[in-house]
């Protein structure tokens, strides 16, 4: 078995979140099927994700890995990039597949994740072509009572509850990343830009190293 990297994208307005569920389209089930698809496996192959997401939400980043058969890959290596673009939907595509570092796994590999949220307040300024990443909120919104709420992400937060503990870990500190509003942004982490209200953050990341 060979453990390789894969790198995707994807429009999840079609996608009942990542994870395989009975009878809900999903973007696990589409990549695994299309993997076994075009590697010709008698299995579907298994994602490891570095963080899942929910229903409606997109990515540009995520990564995942998979443990496939040598020999499999040795042979499709070449031309899987093409392959999986002819059987892929539009709204999901693969951008690299590697063979992965030593050691190297997607979820617990990650070194920081990246998230926008985008919230429109006011109907006239609503863009069309946006309307699957930005919330459309009926009534105005106070961006000093968000600020004032935000600040309780800032810092260092024990989410240790929340994990599944390896074997070798020690206590708690390996759960605590610190959640800050951005570099430049400073402590007011929403703006109003046209009346639209994005937040960039807090940042933990989604990429794991690349290895390459």
């Amino acid at each position: 078995m060979i453990r390789v990297r894969v790198d995707l994208g994807y429009d999840g307005s079609g996608f009942s979140g990542w994870a395989r569920q009975p009878g809900r389209r999903t973007v696990q089930q589409t990549l695994e099927d299309a993997l076994g698809r075009v590697l010709r496996l008698a299995d579907t192959p298994q994602l490891t994700v570095a963080g899942r997401t929910d229903a409606g939400v997109h990515a540009r980043g995520q990564v995942a890995h998979a443990d496939l058969p040598t020999n499999r890959w040795e042979a499709a290596a070449a031309t899987i990039m093409r392959r999986l673009s002819g059987v892929l939907p539009p709204d999901l595509r693969v951008h690299a597949i590697a063979p992965a570092p030593a050691g190297f796994d997607a979820r617990f590999s990650a070194l920081w994740r990246r998230y926008a949220y985008r919230v429109c307040d006011d109907p006239a300024a609503a863009d069309p072509l946006g309307r699957h990443e930005t919330l459309w909120y009926p009534r105005r919104l106070s961006v000093e009572a968000m600020n004032e709420a935000a600040q309780a992400c800032l810092g260092e937060h024990d989410f240790a509850a929340f994990c599944r503990r390896r074997e070798g870990d020690h206590g708690a500190g390996a759960a605590a990343p610190r959640l800050g509003a951005g570099r430049g942004r400073g402590r007011d982490s929403l703006r109003r830009r046209g009346r639209v209200l994005p937040q960039h953050g807090p940042r933990a990341s989604r990429r794991a190293s690349r290895g390459r």
